[in-house]
């Protein structure tokens, strides 16, 4: 298979891919709910004000969803070449990405009532499931350079497998922040969208 057929075979799965995420971050807004029926603007006001938890829920999940499609997007301009294992990791991580609505609900719902701990529970897991799939990914794919671009740099290959290696421990971090301080688990959720979207010469390193 010439390169020119390897890059077309990226491409189709690059496509179905970005409309899996298009499709998961838009799937989010359904979260946020129109308060039901109110007599005044003050208690339109109050109803809004009290759904603070769906808000916060939402722009976590879209910052974590679009942060996770540029970092894909970073991947595969190194990647140039598929296979089956190749197309395996990248389903279930787009299976992890397509879930996210899910527990962004449950968070929305419980976040300030009984049960919000074993809501960031299912939320902080999920994020860890999906920092392990996108290292698995990652990792079959440059293992030997075994899918990627010819002449691609041994150094900005390394540099991305040692960013991707802290990926599932700080999430995995949140997780276990869940279990005692829901609020603390989900501003290291954002606090992580934010580091991970910065360019990859801006970020502290760690």
């Amino acid at each position: 298979m010439d390169e020119r057929a390897d890059e077309k075979e990226t491409a189709r799965l690059e496509a179905f891919s970005d409309g899996v995420f298009a499709i998961a971050i838009t799937l989010l807004v359904l979260e946020l709910k129109v308060p039901k029926e109110v007599g005044s603007d003050e208690a339109l006001a109050n109803a809004l004000a009290k759904e603070w938890p769906s808000y916060v829920a939402f722009l976590s999940s879209f910052a974590t969803i679009g942060i996770m499609w540029m970092n894909h997007h970073r991947l595969f301009t190194h990647i140039r070449r598929t296979d089956h294992w190749l197309l395996v990791f990248n389903a279930l991580l787009l299976l992890g990405v397509t879930a996210v609505p899910f527990p962004t609900g449950v968070l929305a719902a419980y976040w300030g009532h009984p049960g919000e701990r074993v809501a960031a529970i299912v939320y902080s897991g999920l994020f860890v499931v999906t920092a392990i799939l996108f290292n698995l990914l990652w990792r079959y794919a440059s293992g030997g350079h075994r899918l990627l671009r010819k002449g691609a740099s041994a150094a900005a290959v390394q540099a991305i497998t040692r960013q991707y290696a802290f990926g599932p421990l700080l999430y995995l971090l949140c997780f276990g922040l869940a279990f005692v301080n829901v609020t603390a688990s989900i501003a290291g959720t954002i606090g992580l969208a934010i580091f991970f979207a910065l360019p990859p010469r801006s970020r502290p390193q760690l």
